[in-house]
């Protein structure tokens, strides 16, 4: 048998610290910067609904909060996903039935306790006939409704997520594991959305559903940004996409540097963010998070695992869904307490912003704290599962 050649034996070291990057990527059990991120994407949100968003004549970026949104999309879409690529890896199947059980045990106690209170509050309480639209919000059908329920609005992205969970999980035990017919199948899909976003929904054939409270169509945008993520963690789980994302993310300072990139592309894009434009924010976004997984000592680390930020994150589920219960709140109090309220827009805010986040720290800590440990029972995860 001949020697390698010097070409091949060079190879092989250049190889080698890519090969032992990506077991260490594979073996983490948890993503430290996560937590930090999340608290971006919730900080985002709530300044979408602050009293000082879109302001007149100001920079284009600040009235453009809702894009947190998005990123926990790609984010949900990318920790679902390696969830489930490492469960198949170390077990050989994927267990649906206990990934729901896990989902169910998370995402439902806090949101159905929430749409029940404010729908008693609302119908009982107010007499507002609201009451045809509580199904779509118990079935996870309300990001097709034509109006919500006052404080229930937000729970439109809930049902995106969830109607990815429903579906995802099972494409990948029924369709073949290679890891470039994922890939294919997500890009395919990616183009789909991309396509539907650009408005040629009726071009592809794609059926239009209208009821009295509701038009049942394929929103693309809202999709492809969960599929960006998808197709984040596909390409890490493999070693030759992983080392095609370590040459572009994986230096210490590529999260400063993309993340001011996603800065600037969100104040210099067209005003509305559909089509192209929302692939290039995706695109940013899942970029921004790649940079932070793929490499534990990025130079973004100490700020996003900063504690207070990390709490912020980990208990941002309930922020979401608590924090326009927060706005009301803080908006009566000012309606209350000060002569002028348009004069204490500084103290409404900080007033929502504590709200917000103490609710969601009592209800974490109480409500959410035995569920959770259920989900804890059901599961030992190689990735922390909330998303």
């Amino acid at each position: 048998m001949s020697a390698p050649t010097p070409y091949a034996a060079l190879a092989d070291d250049l190889r080698a610290p890519v090969q032992a990057a990506h077991q260490d990527y594979l073996s983490r059990r948890y993503f430290s910067s996560l937590n930090g991120l999340r608290c971006l994407c919730i900080a985002a949100v709530m300044w979408h609904h602050s009293p000082f968003a879109n302001p007149e004549g100001g920079p284009r970026i600040l009235s453009r909060g809702f894009v947190g949104v998005d990123f926990f999309f790609v984010l949900s879409g990318f920790l679902i996903t390696t969830l489930l690529l490492r469960e198949e890896s170390r077990t050989g199947r994927i267990a649906v039935g206990a990934f729901y059980g896990r989902r169910a045990l998370r995402i439902l106690p806090v949101y159905l306790l929430l749409v029940t209170l404010l729908a008693i509050y609302w119908i009982a309480v107010k007499g507002q006939s609201d009451i045809a639209k509580l199904p779509y919000y118990y079935l996870f059908l309300a990001n097709f409704l034509k109006e919500h329920i006052p404080l229930l609005s937000v729970t439109w992205s809930l049902s995106v997520e969830e109607q990815f969970y429903f579906l995802w999980p099972a494409l990948l035990v029924l369709l073949p594991a290679a890891a470039r017919f994922r890939t294919g199948l997500l890009i395919t899909l990616t183009v789909i959305c991309l396509l539907i976003s650009l408005g040629l929904a009726d071009w592809l054939g794609l059926p239009r559903i209208e009821t009295e409270q509701a038009i049942f169509k394929l929103p693309g945008a809202s999709y492809m940004a969960v599929l960006w993520g998808a197709l984040t963690a596909v390409l890490l789980h493999q070693r030759t996409g992983y080392s095609w994302l370590m040459a572009v993310t994986g230096w210490r300072g590529a999260p400063l540097v993309f993340f001011l990139m996603l800065a600037l592309y969100l104040q210099l894009s067209p005003p509305m963010l559909v089509g192209w434009a929302a692939l290039g924010m995706d695109v940013l976004m899942a970029l921004c998070l790649i940079s932070i997984v793929i490499r534990e000592d990025h130079v973004l680390r100490p700020v996003l695992t900063f504690a207070p930020v990390a709490r912020v994150g980990e208990v941002s589920y309930g922020i979401y869904l608590y924090h326009l219960i927060g706005l009301h709140i803080a908006h009566e109090i000012g309606r209350r307490v000060l002569p002028d309220p348009s004069q204490g827009l500084w103290l409404v805010t900080l007033l929502f912003v504590v709200i917000s986040i103490a609710m969601a720290e009592v209800s974490f800590r109480t409500y959410e704290r035995f569920f959770l440990s259920l989900k804890g029972r059901m599961s030992k995860t190689a990735v922390a599962e909330r998303a």
